[in-house]
């Protein structure tokens, strides 16, 4: 029997103590000195010791197995939140044979009382820790199922080309099994190959809204970089003064855009430069470019022939002609949704900057609903999976034994995916991920 305190630590109007496993209806019973109240249904009662004084009054609700989060008994106490009650129930529960929950446990008691596979747990742990509206929608998907509808359908398809394949192999004088039986299966596993590949490409979307978007300003020295993060933070996050090379290392603003938890750079002028210190930044400011997924490139309208930093952009990158107050309208217009003039001192097109900005994120990480491959664990299972398969429409034209094994191997990619093989590690790494109490 294990329990745990399942909401937030400290001081509360309400607590809430989780426990799981045989026999923690009979710990109920103790604590209360009453019979089990009916399932699922919340009733008042007198919580007690083993000395029988008097701990709390509480609310507490009786999930008999396997109807529960975990498959197990389960009860949840409603009890006051202040620290001194938590311990002193606690105390009472130790005292009848309960231990502490470890991180995740009730959780990985689920999966493996089959309530959930190992990929809606991960969307479970997904949600506990979304931070923007985005993560939220994803995780929700991942935990309703989403995940495991997609690959259940290519476990059905792998399935399906297995079964030509073995009969091709056990019955190959048999009347009425047609000649090349295994050979029908390659069309299936090309289109199922295709579909893979497309998941594994579009992983990054999923990855991306899971762990958060980098932005990066960049740009040589006094273009304004530092004044442009300031303006789309709204407040003094970076420190602006006239001369060149003032920021030296990264300076950091998080903030949510179209739903999506975004961490925006600003970075050391790129510049050939003899200080050591601001060699360094450049340096650490080249390295958040290369990463970021969007650049954005400030180029000083004041000194238009200066861009050489449009070489450093690629095909989705923002451009920024800055100092717009400082100069005269040039005729320069938008050529894209993605080049602006703008002044980070008036605001002056910011607010189409922002705009253009979430429209962007929006079409590049959210355009799809459907549920993805979210962690580095999925795409390298599913890429184990497209090879084994690759593999077997190649060992089609050799022997079926040979596809006959890269298939089974595919299948194991699949079991992973979901948690039904052996990686112990795998699961501790997933389940230690949980707060204690889930």
């Amino acid at each position: 029997m294990i329990f745990a305190l399942a909401s937030a630590q400290g001081r509360a109007g309400i607590s809430v103590i989780r426990m799981s496993g045989l026999g923690v209806g009979d710990a109920l019973s103790c604590l209360t000195g009453r019979g089990l109240p009916p399932p699922r249904s919340a009733c008042l009662r007198v919580l007690k010791n083993k000395q029988a004084e008097r701990l709390d009054e509480a609310l507490v609700i009786w999930f008999p197995g396997p109807a529960s989060f975990t498959g197990e008994d389960t009860v949840e106490l409603y009890v006051h939140g202040s620290v001194a009650v938590v311990e002193a129930v606690s105390e009472a529960l130790y005292d009848l044979g309960l231990r502490q929950a470890e991180a995740g446990e009730f959780t990985r008691r689920a999966f493996e009382n089959g309530k959930l596979d190992l990929t809606e747990a991960e969307g479970l742990a997904d949600l506990i820790d979304a931070q923007s509206e985005g993560q939220r929608r994803q995780a929700l998907r991942q935990m309703r199922g989403g995940l495991r509808d997609i690959y259940e359908n290519w476990r059905t398809q792998i399935l399906d080309a297995f079964a030509l394949v073995e009969g091709e192999i056990d019955f190959p004088d048999e009347g009425d099994v047609p000649e090349a039986l295994a050979k029908k299966a390659g069309p299936s596993l090309e289109n199922l190959a295709k579909e893979l590949q497309v998941h594994i490409n579009d992983s990054g979307r999923g990855e991306r809204i899971r762990s958060g978007l980098d932005i990066a300003i960049i740009g040589p020295p006094n273009v304004g970089k530092s004044s442009i993060l300031n303006r789309l933070a709204r407040r003094d996050a970076a420190i602006v003064t006239p001369e060149a090379g003032t920021t030296r290392d990264i300076v950091e603003v998080h903030m949510h855009i179209a739903g999506l938890t975004v961490c925006i750079s600003d970075t050391a002028g790129l510049r050939e430069t003899d200080n050591l210190i601001e060699a360094g930044g450049v340096r650490r400011a080249e390295i958040r470019a290369k990463d970021a997924d969007i650049r954005l490139g400030v180029i000083d309208l004041t000194k238009p022939e200066d861009q050489a930093i449009l070489n450093k952009l690629t095909k989705g990158d923002f451009v920024l002609y800055n100092k717009a107050d400082m100069v005269r309208s040039s005729g320069r217009k938008n050529v894209s949704r993605e080049t602006f003039r703008v002044s980070a001192v008036t605001g002056q097109g910011f607010d189409e900057l922002e705009a253009a900005l979430e429209q962007a994120i929006k079409t590049r990480f959210m355009q799809t609903e459907q549920a993805g491959l979210t962690r580095v664990r999925h795409v390298e299972c599913v890429r184990t999976a497209l090879e084994a398969i690759e593999n077997a429409l190649q060992n089609l034209k050799i022997a079926p034994e040979l596809a006959g094994a890269d298939l089974r191997q595919a299948l194991e990619a699949i079991r992973e995916l979901a948690g039904e093989s052996d990686i112990e590690a795998v699961l501790d790494r997933v389940f230690s991920q949980f707060c204690i109490g889930k």
